[in-house]
Formats: C-alpha cells, structure tokens, sequence
C-alpha cells in the first residue's frame, strides 16, 4: 500500500505535509500498531493523499516513565488546503480513534502531529523560535494554543526525527537551517538507538 522513498524534500513536489503517528495504548481490541495502521487508512479517507512512509518504530514514551512504549512512523502527504485545515483532519482522526486532551504528554491510543508544511513557518519566526527554544521545564507546562510550524520539538525527538529520515532525510529546517541527519546526528547515540524499527 505505501510507498517508501528516501530523501524527498517536503517542498518538493512529491508531497507537502509531514506527518507523524503514534500510539502506546490499545483501542477496544486492536493493538497499537494495528491502531496507526488504520489510521494512515483513515486520512486516505479525507483525501489526504499518503505518498511515503517510514518504516514502524518502536520507541519509550517521553518522558521516561509516562507510559508504556510507543509504536512510531511517519507518513509524506499531499493536502490540497493550507496546514490548518490539515491540522483540523488530523484532529478529526485522532478523536474517531478515542484520543483525548486530558494530560500533556499521557499515553494515548492515537497521536497525529504535523511535522511540516514544506518550508513554512507559522505563525512567523519570532514566535516558532520562541517555542522551538522553550526551557524543557517550561515545556512541560506551557502548550501554545496556536499552530506552530515546523514542529516545535521535532529537533528534540528522535522518534520523529529517525522515521522522518526514512523519507525525507534531507529536508532543511526553515529556522535552524540543519537537514533531519544533521539534527538527528545533534542528538545523543543512546536517544536515537532507543528507537528501533519493528519492520
């Protein structure tokens, strides 16, 4: 069903959204990674075009200790609206699935987060550097109430960024101006080698 490509910018023709899927806690009788499987299936569904996907991770919940451990990928799309319309299906998605809003960073049995919108930056610089540069204790606490492209901890998480190389390894950050390898490459071994793929 899915196509797995490398190296394919998000700005590129091929598609312009990245996407992130996630999940830790069954849904009625399915198991998480059927759970993001029938997800993926599901955006197809609201056009959402799903050109690329990474292989499946297995990664430990952040922060250590919230959770049971997740199961991980990241899908290339084609959306014809603008970032937050797509934001709207993927919120749409997720609650179809069950997933609720109570806790940050609880486990769920859904998680779609967008990634990146080719290279924009939303809602402009000064605000997506605020966020991408939140203190970790803020970041516990604080959740903007707006969209926030690129993702503002996507350099942070390398179960986003390690899925993300497997089809988009050389796309550049807007703002910090490194690709998905040079940020990964920042991170520390033991974060990146706790994310394992399952396929």
């Amino acid at each position: 069903m899915f196509e797995r490509q490398q190296d394919i910018r998000t700005d590129s023709s091929d598609f312009n959204g990245v996407v992130a899927f996630g999940a830790n806690l069954p849904r009625k009788s399915a198991e998480p990674r059927q759970t993001v499987e029938e997800a993926v299936r599901a955006l197809t569904d609201r056009d959402v075009a799903v050109l690329a996907r990474s292989a499946i991770y297995s990664s430990p919940a952040v922060p250590p200790g919230s959770g049971p451990d997740f199961v991980n990928g990241v899908i290339g799309v084609q959306w014809a609206g603008d970032a937050s319309s797509l934001l709207d299906v993927l919120h749409d998605v997720e609650a179809a699935f069950g997933r609720t809003r109570d806790a940050r960073w609880a486990p769920r049995p859904l998680d779609l987060d967008l990634i990146a919108f080719g290279q924009s930056v939303l809602p402009d610089a000064e605000t997506q550097d605020r966020w991408r540069n939140l203190a970790p204790d803020r970041q516990r606490i604080e959740t903007p109430e707006m969209l926030i492209l690129p993702h503002p901890r996507m350099q942070d998480r390398a179960f986003v960024l390690k899925p993300m190389a497997d089809i988009a390894s050389g796309w550049t950050h807007p703002r910090t101006g490194l690709t998905v390898v040079q940020h990964l490459e920042n991170l520390d071994s033991s974060e990146v080698e706790a994310v394992e793929a399952l396929e």
